[in-house]
């Protein structure tokens, strides 16, 4: 077992982090004992940055105290990592549109008292005006101008130096490209608003025509 980051481990082909929740699953995951710790497994099928750290990611900007804001949380399956990650000094801002799926955020906020959940819209950042600037803005949202809702985000909630992630998924963006295509004109996007980019990792085989981008402001 290898630390990666304080509060990620990898064990040949399994990536795992800190439980800070001693014996709770988030969406059945496997617990393991290591030291004095609780890991919980972080299965790269399920999540996104998880494919990309087991690909390669070259720099991973989420670490202990980090506060990030996440755009398209979802049920929070990697909000929920990202918690263990930034532990219980930092802060994870998650932005979700659909009620339904809300409620599970919800759910994982009563136990994980640094993830803050909020129904809103992604392409109004004033409607939740109020959030602090952030070290990281991650963005997974299946809409044909991600892009440019994060760099919208970006400007109103990344801290100078900051950086922002990106999972780009090129059929939501063009079904009718090469996703390698997709992946250069999403980066030129970025480049374009000052953006720095560090690096492009595709995420196959854990997903099918989706890579992450990493920029700095």
């Amino acid at each position: 077992m290898k630390q990666l980051i304080s509060g990620i481990f990898k064990d040949n082909n399994r990536l795992y982090t800190r439980n800070i929740i001693l014996d709770k699953k988030v969406y059945g995951e496997k617990l393991i004992n290591f030291r004095d710790m609780q890991l919980r497994e972080w299965d790269p099928t399920r999540s996104k940055l998880s494919a990309a750290i087991l690909n390669g990611l070259s720099n991973i900007p989420i670490k202990e105290d980090t506060k990030v804001l996440y755009l398209g949380a979802s049920a929070g399956t990697t909000p929920s990592h990202i918690s263990d990650i930034v532990g219980l000094n930092g802060i994870v801002y998650c932005i979700e549109f659909s009620e339904r799926i809300f409620r599970s955020v919800i759910d994982l906020s009563k136990d994980r008292k640094n993830i803050a959940p909020i129904l809103a819209d992604a392409r109004k950042p004033e409607d939740y005006y109020w959030i602090e600037e952030c070290d990281v803005v991650y963005v997974d949202i299946s809409q044909p101008d991600e892009t440019e809702i994060a760099i919208r985000n970006a400007k109103q909630f990344l801290k100078f130096n900051g950086h922002m992630m990106i999972a780009i998924k090129s059929r939501s963006i063009d079904v009718t490209k090469d996703p390698k295509q997709v992946y250069k004109e999403e980066k030129n996007k970025l480049q374009q608003s000052d953006f720095e980019i560090l690096d492009i990792v595709d995420l196959e085989p854990y997903e099918k025509d989706h890579a992450m981008i990493l920029a700095k402001k």
